[in-house]
């Protein structure tokens, strides 16, 4: 059953502990796994990359099929409603809109000294972007992955889809075509992972990947961090809503609900002064349970990880959602812009009774890729800055390696690095001569 817990109750503090330690990652050691499907794809390429599609997906490939082809992606295209397509041009406009407004400028100005300083922004030359596979995939995660690399300037975008048994969403490819992917391959999993960062005779490799997917990918994104760039390595999905006694109910279920259907292993939390309002919520769950589709992985997940926290005010329940450090939160209450004042861990804060999270999964704008498992404690959202890296410039005067070379050699001396303070005693002496 879901954990019913009450900040004023005697072991409250131990309970809560709990909560944030459970671990609710996949328990499967996939780690070493995973090491071996990387050096497998490493040294021989192609052929590793077709035997575990074949193995894992159940689809034979070659080289030549890899690729989705672009009759392949128009005929999708042309198999989407009308009002998807819509729903999809909508979301892609309102996502394009938020991170076209996320690009920092560049900057340079000269200080005291005469030095002029500054820096400016430049995109990675490849991104490659994981999107889960078969019918149950997403197109929304094609939108947010892809536009803000394509806003940031990338030259190059790569998506890997794996497609059980062939099956493919045409959705998502309508979406790829929409967000401008370049190219498409039909392989998934810690394989395509080390296609996209290692490059193979068919997929060159790129230099950030993005996306979410199942244990394996996480591990492979982790295993591959370094050799390129990775957003984050994400969890299960999670919400927090705190509510207070304006909220309605029903209302409060099925967006805690909105969460736990991803996954058996989600979270869905509440957090409100309102003892009464936590049992109305707690019923309407039950209620919503009766006829959700998706009620059996809903259900698991509100069963062996839900939970409703009674606070004494709702400046005890900003502070135990700064504890959480949810992916999700929504602020369910009378004054939601002075209560998110209080909030300062959060993936994505949703505000106002009219603001459900599921809206920031589709059609809100800001990306729907943020971080979990608490980790928003220090990492951000996907946007555009993932895509972009910042170089600083620096360019000396005479007058300013005057006023400011001579500490320069001394630090150098104190590090006894005598090649560094030489380099700028070198031009000291010249400007000194």
């Amino acid at each position: 059953m879901p954990v019913h817990l009450d900040t004023t109750q005697d072991g409250f503090d131990a309970a809560f502990a709990a909560l944030l330690s459970a671990k609710r990652e996949d328990d499967a050691d996939v780690g070493d796994a995973v090491a071996a499907i990387l050096r497998d794809v490493r040294a021989r390429g192609d052929a590793a990359v077709l035997e575990l599609t074949a193995r894992f997906d159940r689809l034979d490939l070659t080289p030549e099929t890899m690729r989705v082809s672009e009759g392949e992606i128009d005929a999708a295209t042309a198999a989407v409603t009308a009002p998807e397509r819509a729903a999809l041009e909508l979301a892609a406009a309102r996502i394009r809109a938020f991170h076209e407004a996320q690009v920092p400028e560049d900057r340079m100005w000269t200080d005291d000294t005469g030095a002029r300083l500054g820096w400016r922004w430049t995109p990675v030359d490849a991104a490659g972007l994981y999107v889960p596979g078969g019918l149950a995939s997403y197109p929304s995660s094609v939108l947010m992955n892809a536009i803000p690399a394509r806003v940031a300037g990338v030259r190059r975008l790569v998506m890997c889809v794996p497609t059980p048994d062939g099956a493919t969403n045409p959705l998502v490819l309508c979406a790829a075509r929409l967000a401008g992917v370049d190219e498409v391959y039909r392989v998934g999993g810690a394989q395509a992972i080390a296609a996209m960062a290692y490059g193979t005779d068919t997929i060159a490799p790129v230099d950030v990947v993005t996306g979410p997917g199942n244990a394996y990918v996480a591990a492979a994104k982790r295993q591959v961090y370094g050799r390129v760039g990775i957003d984050m390595v994400a969890g299960p999905s999670e919400i927090l809503v705190i509510a207070d006694h304006t909220a309605d109910p029903d209302w409060v279920a099925v967006d805690l609900l909105s969460q736990a259907e991803h996954d058996p292993v989600a979270q869905s939390i509440l957090v409100t002064p309102d003892a009464a309002l936590a049992r109305a919520v707690s019923d309407a769950v039950d209620r919503r349970l009766q006829t959700l589709a998706r009620a059996d992985i809903a259900g698991a997940a509100w069963r062996d990880y839900g939970a409703t926290v009674v606070a004494r005010d709702l400046e005890e329940a900003a502070a135990l959602s700064d504890r959480i450090a949810p992916e999700h939160l929504e602020l369910c209450v009378e004054d939601p812009d002075a209560l998110s004042d209080r909030i300062r861990h959060a993936g994505a804060i949703f505000l106002g009774h009219w603001t459900p999270e599921a809206i920031g999964d589709y059609v809100g704008g800001p990306n729907h890729v943020l971080p979990t498992a608490r980790s928003a404690r220090h990492a951000s959202g996907l946007g555009t800055l993932h895509f972009l890296k910042r170089t600083t410039l620096a360019a000396m005067t005479p007058e300013s390696l005057r006023a400011i070379g001579p500490a320069a050699v001394t630090l150098a001396t104190s590090e006894s690095l005598e090649a560094h303070g030489l380099s700028v005693q070198a031009r000291l002496d010249r400007l000194n001569g």
